[in-house]
């Protein structure tokens, strides 16, 4: 057992490398695409299912609260939070339906959609993208492997962040650090900290 512990450590680090050489420039852009979208008064929407979810609710978290540093609330939402509107929804049409019902609702042109699978193949996730499409939103999609069916739907104005793994251990912890770049980029460009 203590091989495959280290053996793991081993990958995730050298998975970690690997994705800061060939992502860093996305995730500066995606970061700046975010900042300009509340810098007009729009807001970002995430979803994704399982530990996505919770990376989504992560986000929306360090935006509506903060990341490292006090600063003001900025508007963000996370589709997948609400238990009683995702059930619903899912009970009364399809699961499919959970995020793209409610980005239909809440999500304006301009708005920024963060979209999380491991796979690409997510079909609550595929679902959330056509409706942010139809809505002129921006997209962001943080995906691994070979994007799956997500890397096929976005437009010129989008952005796939995807993790160079086909593991979705690895590709989650890399997500997890692409969220807290995104936080970082957002916080230290609208809210530079001065030196005392």
């Amino acid at each position: 057992m203590l091989d495959q512990i280290k053996a793991n450590f081993t990958e995730s680090i050298q998975t970690q490398i690997a994705a800061s050489e060939s992502l860093a420039s996305s995730i500066e852009h995606a970061g700046m695409i975010i900042v300009n979208s509340l810098l007009t008064g729009n807001k970002i929407l995430s979803c994704g299912n399982g530990a996505s979810a919770g990376h989504a609710q992560l986000f929306t978290s360090q935006f509506l609260n903060r990341y490292e540093t006090d600063r003001p609330s900025l508007p963000s939402i996370s589709l997948s939070s609400d238990s009683s509107t995702i059930t619903s929804i899912a009970n009364d049409y399809q699961y499919d339906e959970v995020f793209s019902k409610q980005l239909r609702a809440l999500g304006n042109n301009g708005d920024i959609l963060l979209a999380i699978s491991c796979s690409g193949n997510s079909p609550s996730v595929i679902k959330a993208i056509e409706s942010a499409v139809s809505r002129s939103m921006p997209i962001i999609a943080l995906t691994g492997n070979d994007g799956g069916n997500i890397a096929g739907l976005l437009g010129d104005n989008d952005i796939e962040i995807r993790v160079p793994s086909a593991r979705h251990s690895r590709i989650q912890e890399v997500h997890l650090m692409v969220i807290n770049c995104l936080c970082e980029i957002v916080d230290t460009t609208l809210f530079p900290q001065t030196e005392s």
